[in-house]
């Protein structure tokens, strides 16, 4: 009797301890798996039944949680429910689905918007120990409204993208990208109904879940000669007064291509010209020659010095703008086709505003971000943007010399569709192309006033717009930019 109770407790002893294993593995090493798993009913209603946090602009909630009569107990609403106004924030806030995931602020900032984030452990402790629900984060933002209503407006229907930041911190204060979309409708608490509006929104024609100013690459075009510029300021070897070569065509080196300038003009009878001119004037044979003689490393060099290569979080992650690396078969040509933002150049809008933004703040290129500060639901402030510098772009002379090419650029140039009355406007005007037929990019990047900065922006709007193949960028994105740099001043 007592061998057979022996060895019942040794089994039995066997079966507690494999539970206890089985328990310890599945609580602690499957418990993070098990949480994201899409499957876990638990970890959706955990995630949607939080009083969520709101998403602020100037004071007022664009994004916040309202109480419904649903097992989830509360309805992610953006802007009101104004789907007008929804889709203008909608590049910046994102959207929080349940099926659908989340993007934008909603997913950046996801852990203080549920209040799960490690520096609300105080608030998680005290609703443990009271009882309390919990209750997400405020995020405030960078936005102005004004100037995002400008941008917006000022884009009407035209595909494309504009993006302002101040010069002097790398607040973003107007992020519009359109085609856009309106959030509400993949906010909603009917699986179905959200999923068959996620698919609406893939299939949609332009890619409107695209936020345009951080997430596409374009060619910047001549906007680029701004950097072709810098590095030959920089160098060391020339003055905005150095006459360069400036052909009326320039033949791609180990080619038999011929590059011309805008509708094969003529930028000098002499077939010589000053950086400074050639800049007003948008030559392309006279950055294309500068890029070869300042050779890749110079070129590369300064790129990167602007943000070019750099991976930005504003919070959201920034597409990287390229320059070719040197590992590439980087040949002459290809060179000359980046001296003008052709060929293997990319940029995002934001980084050609950040281009801008740092010769307005004399050389200095500061830290791009959208949250200004996030509060506690006592409206205690848990996280405060402070200003950061990234780095000396260009030296405070280079950027004075540069903002007198911006502002000659505007004032006489291929830019003066961007002139204001009593403003000196510094701008530089692009036209990139992107495939034999097909209409050009019309950009134009600018800052304002021109000797106290208080706004940069850049402009995209793909294939002209409605102006096709008529599009520049002096004629389709100059003006949208004053309108943009005219509702910041007027604040």
């Amino acid at each position: 009797m007592n061998t057979t109770l022996r060895r019942l407790s040794a089994v039995v002893m066997v079966m507690f301890l494999a539970l206890m294993v089985s328990t310890t593995y599945t609580q602690f090493f499957r418990a993070e798996r098990l949480n994201a798993d899409g499957r876990n009913v638990r970890s959706i209603f955990r995630e949607f039944n939080v009083d969520r946090g709101p998403i602020v602009v100037a004071g007022q909630p664009i994004v916040e949680s309202v109480p419904v009569d649903t097992p989830f107990g509360f309805q992610r609403v953006f802007s009101g429910g104004d789907a007008d106004k929804a889709q203008m924030y909608a590049p910046v806030t994102g959207f929080f689905s349940l099926v659908n995931g989340s993007t934008g602020v909603e997913s950046a900032e996801n852990a203080f918007l549920n209040g799960q984030a490690d520096a609300l452990w105080v608030d998680r402790l005290q609703n443990m120990l009271t009882g309390r629900k919990a209750q997400g984060s405020s995020v405030e933002l960078t936005i102005d409204p004004a100037i995002q209503q400008a941008a917006w407006d000022a884009l009407g229907g035209q595909r494309g993208s504009i993006v302002a930041v101040d010069p002097k911190t790398g607040a973003i204060l107007a992020m519009v990208s359109k085609p856009s979309f309106d959030p509400n409708a993949l906010a909603v608490h009917s699986t179905g109904e959200a999923g068959q509006a996620y698919q609406d929104l893939l299939n949609a024609d332009g890619d409107p879940l695209i936020n345009r100013a951080i997430g596409a690459l374009y060619p910047p075009g001549s906007t680029f000669k701004l950097v072709g510029a810098a590095a030959a300021l920089e160098s060391g070897d020339y003055q905005g007064d150095t006459q360069i070569s400036a052909p009326h065509r320039f033949t791609l080196p180990g080619t038999r291509t011929e590059l011309p300038n805008f509708g094969d003009e003529v930028c000098s009878p002499t077939d010589m010209m000053s950086i400074h001119d050639a800049m007003v004037m948008s030559c392309n044979t006279a950055f294309a020659s500068l890029a070869v003689d300042l050779g890749a490393d110079a070129m590369r060099d300064q790129a990167a010095k602007f943000g070019f290569d750099d991976v930005f979080r504003v919070p959201m992650r920034s597409a990287v703008s390229a320059f070719p690396s040197a590992g590439d078969a980087f040949t002459p040509d290809r060179l000359a086709l980046a001296g003008i933002g052709q060929g293997d150049v990319t940029s995002t809008p934001l980084q050609m505003a950040m281009v801008s933004a740092a010769i307005a703040n004399h050389g200095t290129l500061m830290q791009p971000y959208l949250v200004q500060t996030i509060r506690d639901p006592e409206l205690e402030v848990v996280q405060q943007t402070q200003p950061a510098k990234v780095r000396d772009a260009v030296s405070p002379a280079t950027a004075s010399a540069l903002t007198q090419m911006m502002v000659d650029t505007v004032e006489r140039g291929t830019g003066t569709a961007a002139r204001i009355s009593g403003v000196q406007v510094a701008g530089k005007t692009g036209t990139a192309q992107t495939a034999q037929g097909v209409a050009p990019h019309a950009w134009f990047t600018a800052f304002a006033p021109a000797q106290d900065p208080q706004i940069a922006v850049a402009v995209i709007v793909e294939h002209g717009g409605d102006a096709t193949s008529e599009a520049t960028g002096g004629r389709v994105a100059a003006p949208m930019a004053r309108a943009v740099i005219e509702a910041a001043l007027s604040r």
